[in-house]
């Protein structure tokens, strides 16, 4: 794709208008709802519903997955990563951390840390393994700070849009 199609394509990008935002409302409650049903609630047709979240899953705006509990799954060790890096080689840094399947969130933050990150390990040896031997080893990784979770309390993922829809 040449320089001028890519822009084309994302300026063709349209922000989430109220359906969608809705559609987004009832997946974030129920992930596993049949477009028909959303349809029906919605007063949408099937194929309206399905196009819809075929555009918000390409564009990103939005990814449907099954979440699961890894103290259930059988995972002993979950936590957060505080990761201090040299600024200069923060985008390095980056690249690396996203290449270990044991973290499953990481972004770039304010604040103390430039990187938290969100780590699940089967047992404490393996925390250790990704702590010593791997997220130290990379160049540019200044120190790590661990907070191990001993407990969800909460786990929600349907905090809606910021189109403050009601009554869904």
């Amino acid at each position: 794709m040449q320089q001028n199609e890519l822009m084309e394509s994302i300026s063709k990008k349209r922000q989430i208008d109220r359906l969608d935002a809705h559609i987004i409302a009832l997946l974030q409650k129920d992930g596993r709802l049949p477009n028909i049903e959303i349809g029906r609630t919605l007063g949408v047709s099937e194929t309206t519903v399905r196009n819809r979240i075929k555009r918000l899953i390409e564009e990103g705006y939005i990814q449907v997955v099954a979440v699961g509990n890894p103290f259930k799954l059988g995972f002993e060790v979950t936590g957060d990563l505080y990761i201090h890096a040299e600024m200069k080689k923060i985008g390095e840094v980056v690249e690396e951390l996203k290449k270990l399947k044991e973290l499953w969130y990481i972004v770039m933050t304010t604040g103390e840390t430039n990187i938290n990150a969100e780590f699940i390990v089967k047992n404490r040896d393996d925390l250790n393994d990704l702590i010593f031997n791997k997220i130290s080893a990379i160049d540019g990784v200044v120190r790590t700070e661990v907070s191990i979770i001993i407990k969800y309390e909460k786990r929600c993922y349907d905090f809606g849009t910021p189109l403050n829809i009601s009554g869904i």
